[in-house]
């Protein structure tokens, strides 16, 4: 990226490069750096703080309970602010490597009640409810790079690029903007054991897309947070922001999704493709709900999303078709064929929370909610 367009992110004159000689500085083979990672009171944002370890954990039961200032998370009031966390999942740390440790954790107040934006709770509790029907999941995440103004990286400032056509899976400098940022992404997620799945650029120039999966329950909507959190910390070393604004530019231009890949166990065998159609018949009677789970503001972002234009079904209506993008539920031209598989609901949003988009699938197709 030149540096006329970050001239104004602080993070992008930092010499990066200084850093190298403290994080090569040797420690004890015991001493573990882990960041805590967890969803702040807006229930899109994530936020992080380090601690020491004098262990090397093999579990997330094995790490301590900690706290933080819940009233500056938008989660506590200043007068009875400790907000607590419990870790849930264990990753390697991409930047400080070694045996360094990020943390997913969940979040619960002082009497021991989960904060308004800990979905993890329930959907655990729905998930373990249907182990035997072995659900999968698969995410796709779209986002959008920004500059430091607001404005989509690499756009005119005082105009709009070319008309969408070339930009999806595009090569080439002027079709694709920031690829370093979304490799540099791909390889942290490999490392840190998310199961990443693949990346492509999208159809809005400075938008991208990184897939999630297959995972079976609860761990997509873990490896998914973890995923957003590298982003946003990748993005901002290079001094880049990262949005996961479902509808980032008015106008003709795609927005954002995380369309979601469902299979259980009954779809994946032979004849499948009934259990599929009888889930696509449970949803159909239950639109207006899953709307609301789908995205933070349960259905006010998605409503500048779906509007029956750029690849989105209508947000009022539901609809399901093969190999048709415009629907709410669209059943792969390859599952149709072999008559088994899995069906992708294209209506959560890309700031949705993966938490409670499983949980309403889950309780519509597999506990007939």
């Amino acid at each position: 990226m030149s540096a006329r367009i970050l001239e104004d992110s602080p993070n992008a004159r930092i010499n990066k490069t200084i850093l190298d000689r403290y994080l090569s500085l040797p420690l004890q083979e015991n001493i573990v750096q882990a960041t805590y990672v967890w969803i702040d009171g807006t229930g899109e944002d994530l936020r992080c703080k380090d601690r020491t370890l004098d262990f090397i954990p093999q579990s997330p039961k094995e790490l301590p309970v900690w706290n933080y200032d819940g009233s500056s998370c938008y989660q506590a009031e200043g007068s009875n602010s400790d907000t607590y966390l419990y870790p849930v999942a264990i990753y390697k740390d991409p930047f400080r490597r070694g045996n360094n440790i990020l943390v997913m954790c969940d979040t619960y107040k002082f009497d021991g009640t989960p904060t308004e934006t800990n979905k993890r709770k329930t959907c655990l509790e729905v998930n373990n409810k249907c182990v035997d029907e072995e659900p999968w999941f698969g995410i796709e995440q779209e986002y959008t790079f920004l500059d430091f103004d607001g404005h989509p990286l690499g756009w005119p400032k005082n105009g709009f690029p070319g008309p969408q056509g070339p930009y999806y899976c595009g090569v080439g400098a002027n079709k694709v903007y920031a690829r370093d940022i979304v490799d540099a992404h791909y390889r942290a997620c490999l490392y840190a054991g998310i199961k990443v799945s693949g990346t492509n650029a999208e159809v809005m120039p400075a938008q991208w897309e990184f897939q999630v999966g297959p995972c079976v329950g609860i761990s997509i909507g873990d490896d998914l947070w973890m995923a957003r959190f590298l982003l946003h910390r990748i993005s901002e070393e290079f001094g880049i922001v990262s949005t996961l604004d479902p509808k980032p530019m008015p106008g003709d231009w795609n927005g954002a999704g995380a369309h979601t890949n469902v299979s259980t166990k009954a779809m994946r065998e032979d004849g499948g493709i009934r259990d599929i159609e009888k889930a696509v018949a449970k949803l159909s009677k239950c639109h207006e709900r899953h709307i609301r789970a789908y995205d933070p503001k349960q259905g006010q972002d998605n409503a500048r999303r779906l509007t029956g234009k750029h690849e989105t079904s209508s947000i009022n209506d539901f609809s399901a078709g093969v190999a048709n993008r415009g629907c709410s539920i669209r059943i792969p031209r390859g599952v149709n064929d072999d008559g088994k598989g899995y069906f992708e609901d294209r209506r959560p949003s890309s700031n949705c929370d993966p938490y409670s988009v499983v949980e309403a699938i889950l309780r519509t197709i597999c506990l007939d909610e």
